[in-house]
């Protein structure tokens, strides 16, 4: 019988690769989660099914806890029920406010928004999730999109926040992983390094490079080699014996222990 994943950001990026990966390898039935461009939604959603599978695609904003709760009610119901939940929405700006942009000089707004994205979006759709999970004693398991930022803070780029939020992911992923894993129920993180997608795209191909050969293998890494971690964590076999991890995926850039490969030096 298929299993049912949703997947957040998933109209482009790591999320997108994710959704056409489930539904070719597995005939999964997917959930789109988009909010910035439901043409890729539209496109990915295109894509799944061109391999038989269902899909719904969701748009609107992540860190929403009411949108959150409405959406998985939503899957639930169109679905039966939920079989793997990955947490990929997520994403940094440089902190606005003063010139140097500072923590200092931070709107407290944006505080708000850059944890309710990368951390309490997370929270809202696992809640509910592990809720069904329980109650239909599936062996669910939830993967959560964290960053090596979540060990080791973004300096160059003043990202502040996302690193917090990353971190509170991490740690979100270990304890939740402890609480259910009595029901079988499996929950880890993947943290990726520098992956080329189109979000990188603002940056110029010399300051890229010059980041890039910085990271021990010397170059960043590409979807196709996230992707694959992240269905080893959702297998219901594989992973059976994984508890509340966060997997690095980076090339080596988090464990060469140096504090100048670790950030993006781009102003």
């Amino acid at each position: 019988m298929a299993r049912n994943i949703l997947i957040t950001g998933s109209s482009h990026g790591i999320g997108a690769g994710c959704a056409i990966a489930f539904a070719r390898d597995e005939g999964a039935n997917i959930g789109i989660c988009g909010n910035k461009s439901p043409e890729g939604a539209q496109e990915v959603a295109k894509q799944c099914e061109a391999y038989g599978v269902k899909t719904k695609i969701y748009l609107g904003e992540v860190g929403n806890h009411d949108w959150c709760k409405a959406t998985m009610e939503d899957f639930i119901k169109t679905f039966g029920k939920i079989d793997v939940l990955i947490n990929n929405a997520g994403g940094a700006l440089q902190i606005p406010g003063g010139p140097k942009g500072e923590f200092k000089d931070m709107p407290m707004e944006y505080w708000d928004s850059q944890i309710a994205l990368n951390l309490n979006a997370a929270a809202y759709l696992s809640r509910y999730a592990v809720a069904d999970m329980v109650e239909k004693k599936t062996e669910g398991r939830i993967v959560n999109i964290s960053s090596i930022h979540g060990q080791v803070t973004w300096v160059h780029r003043r990202m502040l926040p996302y690193s917090a939020g990353k971190g509170g992911l991490n740690m979100f992923t270990k304890a939740l992983g402890v609480e259910v894993a009595k029901y079988g129920i499996r929950v880890n993180a993947v943290a990726p390094g520098l992956i080329f997608t189109k979000v990188i795209s603002r940056y110029s191909d010399k300051d890229l490079q010059a980041f890039a050969h910085k990271i021990p293998v010397g170059r960043g890494g590409s979807v196709e080699e996230i992707v694959p971690m992240i269905q080893f964590l959702a297998d219901i076999e594989k992973a059976r014996f994984i508890v509340g991890q966060v997997i690095c995926v980076d090339g080596g850039q988090s464990v060469d222990g140096s504090i100048e490969s670790m950030n993006f030096p781009i102003e």
